[in-house]
């Protein structure tokens, strides 16, 4: 567990952000940054004791941000939207801006994604760290793949230039208190009756409970350094998104209007190696059905 820090965080208002800024909040000052174009999203921040600024990152305008940060977890990301030079600028410049303004952070965790990878025939394949690069082709982000490797790139060499420890984590899917996120858009299309379109068949992933990515934060930081590893951050185990969907329904006692349509060009599957992830986090404390059980269990009673 990560104690009596002076943390900040980006992307905190997100769908992995959130939950982590809940728990990270209990025990440490938590700092979150984001441009905050909701008011409502930085109330709840706010109100789960994190002290919130509203910050352009692409601005390089920090206004009073503290500079002495012990840990900088950069979640903040141009996702969606088809305008190359934004999702530059965000992803790219936004982060280098960043690293210069906490140059004094004990290390610093920048989230990437498995979408950097480029597209394999085998939806079953498992994507290492050192696997070629290129653009997943993911729907709806069109510009998600290209712009994270781009700032993969700016990292590296910030961390070079100015000398703090970092750690790039790929992110796979994710799932737990996120009321956004692929797992969560499944879950409430099955629960609702709605058709759930895949891309492939199979359609396999790492999915990780946000308690995983809480609990393998630490040991991650302590992994950074200037020479910037690179780690996949995902479940120990794959699965495909149809038997996921297979599951929800089990649970929810309802069967799921699955149908499958082709994507070409895009990624059929995002399955990880894992193995240099547990090699310094050690494995995650749920399976995935566990996981799910549990992520199932706390929707239906809060309903």
């Amino acid at each position: 567990m990560i104690e009596g820090k002076r943390i900040l965080m980006t992307g905190c208002s997100g769908s992995i952000g959130f939950a982590l800024a809940e728990d990270l909040a209990r025990h440490n000052e938590l700092w979150g940054i984001a441009r905050f174009r909701d008011p409502a999203e930085r109330r709840r921040l706010d109100d789960a004791g994190v002290i919130t600024r509203a910050i352009d990152l692409t601005s390089g305008d920090f206004g009073d941000l503290p500079t002495n940060f012990d840990y900088v977890l950069h979640l903040a990301a141009f996702i969606f939207g088809d305008d190359y030079d934004e999702a530059v600028r965000v992803n790219g410049e936004g982060t280098a801006l960043l690293m210069a303004h906490c140059r004094d952070a004990k290390a610093m965790l920048v989230m990437s994604t498995t979408g950097v990878y480029r597209p394999n025939d085998d939806p079953w394949h498992p994507y290492a760290e050192t696997d070629p690069l290129g653009d997943a082709h993911i729907p709806g982000m069109p510009l998600y793949s290209l712009s994270k490797i781009v700032q993969e790139g700016v990292v590296r060499a910030c961390a070079r230039q100015i000398g703090v420890p970092v750690i790039i984590c790929r992110m796979n899917a994710h799932y737990g208190r996120a009321d956004r996120g692929l797992l969560t858009h499944h879950f409430n299309a099955v629960r609702s009756g709605e058709q759930i379109v895949l891309r492939w068949d199979p359609n396999p992933y790492s999915p990780i409970h946000d308690r995983d990515i809480y609990d393998h934060l630490e040991a991650l930081l302590d992994a950074a350094s200037p020479l910037c590893p690179i780690v996949n951050w995902g479940g120990d185990k794959a699965v495909a998104a149809q038997e996921w969907c297979a599951f929800f329904g089990e649970l929810l006692g309802v069967k799921p209007n699955v149908i499958v349509k082709e994507f070409p060009g895009s990624q059929r599957g995002v399955v990880l190696d894992v193995r240099k992830r547990a090699s310094i986090t050690g494995p995650c404390s749920l399976t995935w059905q566990e996981g799910l059980r549990q992520f199932v269990q706390s929707r239906l009673a809060a309903a």
